[in-house]
């Protein structure tokens, strides 16, 4: 990742560190492009409402809620990606995540919990990026791999996210403001 990227989780007592830059929903054609959306319903163990591919999914195996509830990644990976593959960018939802944000680095959070807007989400895991990406632009799906492809994540509290809104990182499901609340040490 670059120097710039890499440094923008130095720590600041219960300050946000990045905030949303857009939303997207998945379309009911498989492979048509996102939808883009100013706001977005979020519900515990589902998902967002009206994405057509992870909300209210169950487990094949377990018959428990599926995990795969959120995606997102960084345009500041994104404009990276993009300038190594000779793009002047790649346009808000053509990397297929659901929140894309600015100022803070997701995969180093993996295992923690943020607040966006008013709902709590677990980043529990790296994206595995589809040869989907390779639509985009041909080599994008081999460059998001080793910590440049965003992460997954799970719904702990019901909210909205609104572009916009800031992401405060929490330890041990606290709230933003209450106990617990707390920013990551600069990797």
């Amino acid at each position: 990742m670059s120097e710039h990227f890499g440094q923008m989780n130095a720590p600041a007592s219960h300050a946000p560190l990045g905030h949303v830059a857009s939303l997207h929903l998945h379309p009911r054609e498989s492979g048509t492009p996102f939808q883009s959306v100013k706001a977005v319903e979020l519900v515990a163990a589902k998902g967002i409402v009206d994405d057509q591919r992870f909300f209210g999914r169950v487990s094949r195996s377990s018959g428990e809620p599926s995990r795969r509830q959120v995606s997102l990644i960084e345009r500041e990976q994104i404009a990276e990606h993009a300038a190594a593959l000779g793009l002047e960018g790649i346009p808000p939802g053509a990397a297929r995540a659901n929140v894309e944000t600015e100022g803070i680095n997701l995969v180093a959070l993996v295992g923690r919990h943020i607040q966006v807007g008013s709902a709590m989400l677990y980043l529990y895991e790296p994206r595995k990026p589809c040869p989907k990406m390779d639509l985009v632009c041909q080599g994008l799906q081999a460059r998001m791999s080793n910590g440049r492809q965003g992460v997954m994540a799970e719904v702990v509290r019901s909210g909205s996210i609104r572009c916009g809104d800031a992401i405060t990182v929490l330890e041990n499901g606290a709230t933003a403001d209450g106990p617990g609340a707390t920013t990551p040490r600069a990797s």
